[in-house]
């Protein structure tokens, strides 16, 4: 089943439960950044325990905790008034942009 950002959003929505929800941009905040932990930590483990080797398991460990950012993304843009789709198109602008300058390489943000 095909799902666009724009209904991930709408429908992530409807399990948002947390305090100030429609005014209160800091708990998805918090909960991306917590949740981007949880990411980090299961591909440290997968270097530090299985030398580097990722096995399916492991796989389907990250997929449910990148499943998680994408639900705090989710409610982070709602609660900034954002279109996820918006956001994605955004993006790939500035990135192609930036493949076509050839300044994909480097720091800062615009670049």
């Amino acid at each position: 089943m095909a799902l666009t950002f724009e209904e991930y959003q709408k429908e992530s929505r409807k399990t948002a439960v947390y305090p100030g929800q429609g005014n209160n941009f800091i708990y998805p905040a918090l909960g991306l950044a917590g949740e981007t932990g949880e990411v980090l930590e299961k591909i440290k483990k997968v270097i530090r325990d299985k030398n580097g080797e990722l096995d399916e398991e492991t796989k389907e460990k990250i997929a449910k905790e990148l499943g998680d950012v994408l639900w705090y993304i989710a409610q982070l843009c709602t609660e900034l008034g954002l279109s996820m789709e918006e956001v994605a198109r955004k993006n790939l602008e500035k990135l192609f942009s930036r493949k076509a300058r050839g300044t994909l390489h480097g720091e800062g943000d615009e670049r």
